[in-house]
């Protein structure tokens, strides 16, 4: 076990639930239209085509410029909208990850084969925050297992471990001597978990790329779980026997599990997961009442069985 002990992150540095409602974010969403027009040619997307897919849900998709503008990505500062402000120097291209561990064929793919080489597809995913906000988004990506299958998995491997890219000269929050997280971020999913089909590396949204404030330019997305596991930017996964490292877990064990799975049932130590509030619902970033959460954020059809017979407020 490792002898690193993060420092312990501020309450003020954790965001809270009522955050969203501060005036700084509210002044960013209000220009997010023109913000979007003037961005700077590394934050623009491009154009991704995509096949449709049955994986959809029926309720409204939430704006382009609320998912764009309106996010945690720590890199870039722990403000939701300091992501779109500082992330114009972050360069997405080119870009290489490194698919190794337990596996038979390690691998180093490009992006520009990963986009070549893997159907690209759209999905309608929720996203739940632990935060208890949501949002609906139109992923472009392709299943995370078909990347697997290609490095043959060995017997052995039990876990999926994920790693983002540290470049502190493009990635602001990650410079200064007071840091709230430790770098690289770490995420982990069991093996069984990367290769249902629902988690998917995501290259894109909205029918573009996805920009840099969104995890340019590959992210995990797995939609029955708190949105911090989709871990982004990713450069290196690697396939492990043991449980692997999660940021959020190894900063605040007592807040953040390594499931992640969105269950109502278990409360955030600081607020109710009972219930969430759907971001642009109602009119705007902050309007509409509350909904209830679902247990697995509407998955539990799929997802349940991998589960089964564990305590999931233990599993948490």
């Amino acid at each position: 076990m490792s002898s690193y002990r993060p420092p312990r992150i501020a309450a003020s540095e954790i965001t809270p639930p009522a955050l969203y409602m501060s005036r700084r974010a509210l002044m960013a969403t209000a220009g997010a239209g023109l913000a979007l027009t003037a961005l700077p040619k590394s934050l623009r997307a491009a154009p991704l085509a995509a096949e449709p897919s049955d994986y959809k849900v029926d309720e409204t998709v939430t704006s382009k410029e609320d998912a764009t503008s309106y996010n945690n990505f720590y890199e870039f500062g722990t403000d939701k909208t300091d992501p779109i402000r500082y992330s114009g120097d972050f360069k997405p291209q080119p870009w290489r990850v490194e698919v190794g561990g337990l596996v038979a064929k390690p691998t180093v793919f490009g992006i520009d084969d990963i986009m070549k080489d893997f159907p690209m597809e759209e999905r309608v995913y929720r996203m739940r925050c632990v935060e208890a906000w949501s949002m609906v988004i139109p992923w472009i990506g392709f299943p995370l297992s078909a990347l697997l299958d290609r490095v043959e998995p060995l017997g052995s491997a039990k876990y999926v471990a994920f790693e983002t890219v540290v470049r502190p000269d493009e990635m602001p929050g990650q410079r200064g001597l007071f840091q709230p997280l430790r770098w690289p971020y770490v995420e982990g999913l069991r093996l069984d978990e990367a290769r249902h089909p629902l988690a998917i590396l995501a290259t894109g949204l909205y029918g573009e790329t996805l920009p840099n404030q969104n995890g340019a330019p590959l992210r995990l997305v797995v939609p029955w779980k708190y949105g911090f596991k989709g871990i982004k930017s990713i450069v290196r996964i690697t396939l492990t026997e043991k449980e692997p490292p999660s940021t959020w877990n190894l900063s605040a064990p007592h807040e953040y599990g390594f499931y992640a799975n969105v269950n109502p049932a278990v409360d955030h130590p600081r607020w109710s997961q009972a219930t969430e509030r759907r971001i642009g619902e109602g009119g705007g970033l902050f309007g509409g009442a509350r909904r209830e959460t679902l247990p697995f954020n509407g998955y539990a059809d799929e997802v349940a069985g991998l589960y089964a017979g564990m305590d999931l407020a233990k599993y948490y």
